[in-house]
């Protein structure tokens, strides 16, 4: 079992290394341990240590060799957002979201000379047409680069384009044709997926019951409206969502469950053990098959047969030995599953409920093995939760003790029943279930959570030792004490600025604007960007261990700048609201210049709009406030036009001069004027804008005036969320460089700089 975990060791260490390491050093040292195997026969110590370390290279370089696979397969620079001819097929189900179809193509081959597509592309029809899965075509699509934004906290969408083999993303046009339909295993099932979703929702309508029952079924996810999968995750419930492990297990233990009955009346019959077996995992595999194959269908399968193959063999392996060689297969299939959080929380809580059921003699059953198992994954699920997601709900024990035999025992059987059946006669009784778990989420989900800032990797690795204490089998000394391990990552908060110092923490957007500014005791937001709170803002802030704005500031009313407002309204308690359009923002408060206020030895001053300035258009509103400290000073003026910045800079008397821009409109050519930039003197600029955006910023004449004004630039689009640290001194840091990997492209932001004070 050593050289398995060595093995997977050096799979998961690929993962996060920040560059790849060289093929030839690996196959170097892997012959110097293959020479130390050899070497050491009459030692078996050093031998076994010889043979983990030659596993672990192994595992190191296998993953490395993928890896380098796959980059070799980006999209070239000179072909981004420029039209391409392809031939493809549609894999899996396409997703009819709020604003077009997204879907995945497999490109057979790209008819457009000089450019190799990836093999894999994620493809967006804004158009809204039919992609019928299986169907080949012959479109023009423009690609861009897997890019997704980078913040410290929160979904890292470029890590799960990567983990998923997602290179490229682009726009549909309008011509296509289509060709003849693949007839492969994988297109023949997906287009009986896709009739089976069809089929549900004829039958019950397109609302939230079918797609709940099409989830279970067929794994089609991406019908589960936004909305309720924050229910699932406000109860901890979003993996009894997803065709998982538990549902997959609980058929192939009905399957078994029946066919033990059976096989036993067949006379003559020398193995109804390995029958009944093989028959359980022949039900779950045909299952993980229908449900897409994803990671933790391929986890549950891959035990089971484990477990089958100790049958055939007549090997006893433990329990965990068979958990060790399951990961070992899914990571041997798909070394980037080490990336996937699905991948952890799986086989981890298994590994929980086998660690909690060790040394017994008479293991509990009924209601006592259900509190056991829950107990177990509860105090297992802390501390990746806690990494992962930044907290969880403190009703999840419970959600998950009703929610699970109902889901499992119930509603899924029921489900996956009344698909199998031609007749459409138990649909309706399957939607009606489905309605009844709806309304236990929505009764659970407004119950508290505890979250969770950010936490070092030492405080991290501290509660995993204590949910292992705690969960430890009866008989291990001190268990208790694992509670006290567990409480440091609870409770801790990140260290806030000194007094009389100012951090400002950019966040990545995309194409928007949102900026918490600290001081030692307060933090301001000055807007939110667009979409919903809980999708960048709200991970970021609770990472950061805000759990209270004493100010949110709302520049002017537009979506980038305050689409999240409500959102972090609802689930932060905030001080006090300004807005340059305060009709917008419910007991808010207007922008106006002479505003100010002092918290913690920082300035902060309203400078716009001046008075009597009248607004032509929603930008011309725009707050303007400047964060000074002794020696540096921060000035924002979200999407603020020449004109109003011209205006503020023939002010008399008003004090401009800061070491930090804030790139007015995301670097349109319609702000940061030449007036500006003279009045402002910076000699940091700071562009918020996504990664190539629609509106081409920055435009290039701004960032030619940032470069003869003397002042360096950092951009989220390219160097991720940024934070910027003034005291006496300027300094500030890139995410993207800070937390490098190699599949992540690092930005050109460089190393730490620091600026000194005058």
């Amino acid at each position: 079992m050593s050289q398995w975990m060595a093995w997977v060791a050096g799979v998961v260490a690929c993962a996060f290394l920040p560059a790849l390491p060289g093929t030839w050093w690996i196959g170097l040292a892997a012959g110097m341990a293959a020479a130390a195997v050899v070497g050491c026969r009459g030692r078996p110590w050093l031998r076994q240590g010889a043979v983990c370390a030659l596993a672990l290279l192994l595992g190191l370089g296998y993953a490395a060799l993928r890896a380098q696979w796959r980059l070799e397969q980006s999209l070239p620079p000179a072909w981004w957002q420029k039209p391409v001819e392809l031939v493809a097929t549609v894999r899996g189900l396409p997703d009819p979201g709020e604003y077009g179809v997204r879907l995945t193509l497999e490109v057979e081959k790209t008819l457009t000379p000089g450019v190799a597509l990836p093999e894999r592309v994620q493809l967006h029809d804004y158009q809204r047409r039919d992609w019928q899965p299986g169907s080949r075509w012959q479109l023009s699509a423009r690609f861009k680069p897997r890019r997704g934004s980078a913040n410290a906290f929160g979904f890292d969408a470029e890590r799960w384009l990567w983990s998923e083999g997602l290179l490229a993303s682009g726009s549909a046009g309008k011509p296509r044709q289509r060709l003849a339909d693949r007839n492969d295993l994988m297109a023949w099932v997906d287009r009986w997926r896709g009739e089976q979703v069809a089929r549900i929702e004829r039958a019950l309508g397109e609302g939230r019951e079918s797609a709940l029952v099409a989830a279970l079924t067929v794994g089609a996810q991406q019908r589960i409206a936004r909305e309720d999968w924050q229910l699932f995750a406000a109860t901890g419930l979003t993996h009894i969502v997803s065709v998982s492990g538990l549902h997959i297990t609980m058929l192939a233990a009905l399957v078994a469950w029946v066919c033990a009955r059976l096989v036993r009346r067949i006379p003559g019959l020398r193995a109804p053990r390995v029958a009944t077996a093989m028959l359980a995992l022949s039900a779950a595999a045909l299952y993980s098959l229908l449900a897409g194959f994803t990671v933790p269908t391929q986890r549950t399968l891959f035990m089971l047969a484990v477990g089958s193959a100790c049958l055939l063999w007549r090997r006893q392996l433990s329990p965990f030995q068979a958990w060790w060689l399951a990961l070992a297969l899914v990571l041997l299939l798909d070394p980037f599953a080490a990336l996937t959080p699905g991948l952890w929380l799986s086989f981890g809580l298994v590994a929980a409920l086998m660690l909690s059921s060790l040394a017994r003699r008479r293991p509990p059953v009924g209601w006592r093995a259900a509190a056991s198992g829950q107990w177990a994954a509860g105090i297992a699920s802390l501390a990746p939760l806690a990494a992962l997601f930044g907290g969880f709900p403190l009703l999840s024990p419970l959600a998950n003790a009703l929610a699970i035999p109902y889901v499992s025992v119930l509603l899924t059987p029921l489900s996956l029943l009344a698909v199998a059946l031609p007749w459409d006669g138990l649909l309706p009784l399957a939607g009606g279930l489905a309605r009844g778990f709806y309304w236990m989420v929505g009764v659970l989900a407004h119950g508290p959570a505890w979250h969770v800032a950010g936490a070092p990797w030492a405080l991290l690795a501290l509660a995993g030792i204590g949910s292992v204490w705690l969960i430890a089998p009866r008989g291990v000394p001190g268990k208790g004490l694992g509670g006290l391990l567990l409480l440091p990552l609870l409770v801790y908060r990140p260290p806030g600025p000194e007094w009389g110092v100012a951090r400002a923490t950019v966040l990545d957007v995309g194409q928007g604007l949102s900026v918490l500014v600290q001081t030692a005791d307060h933090a301001l937001l000055f807007d939110t960007g667009a979409g919903e709170a809980g999708r960048v803002v709200l991970p970021q802030l609770r990472g950061l261990g805000v759990d209270r704005l004493d100010a949110l500031l709302l520049s002017h009313h537009d979506s980038d700048h305050d689409g999240a407002a409500a959102g972090v309204r609802a689930a932060l308690p905030v001080g006090r609201v300004l807005a340059g359009q305060p009709e917008s923002a419910p007991g808010a408060a207007g922008c106006a210049q002479g505003q100010g206020w002092v918290w913690d030895g920082v300035r902060f001053d309203m400078l716009g709009p001046p008075p009597g300035w009248q607004a032509d258009e929603d930008n011309a509103r725009s707050c303007v406030l400047r964060v000074a400290t002794r020696r540096q000073a921060l000035l924002l003026s979200g999407d603020a036009p020449a004109r109003m910045e011209e205006a503020l800079a023939a002010q008399p008397g008003l004090r401009l001069a800061s070491s930090v821009l804030v790139a007015g409109h995301h670097g349109s050519r319609t702000a940061s004027s030449e007036a500006w930039l003279a009045a402002a003197s910076p000699r940091l600029a700071v562009v918020s804008a996504g990664h190539l955006n629609r509106y081409r910023h920055p435009h290039p004449l701004v960032l030619e005036r940032f470069r003869r004004a003397g002042a360096a630039v950092l951009r989220t689009d390219l160097d991720g969320a940024l934070t910027l640290e003034m005291g006496d001194g300027l300094a500030w840091r890139c995410l993207r460089r800070e937390a490098p990997r190699y599949w992540r492209d690092a930005g050109p932001c460089g190393e730490e700089a620091i600026i000194p004070s005058d």
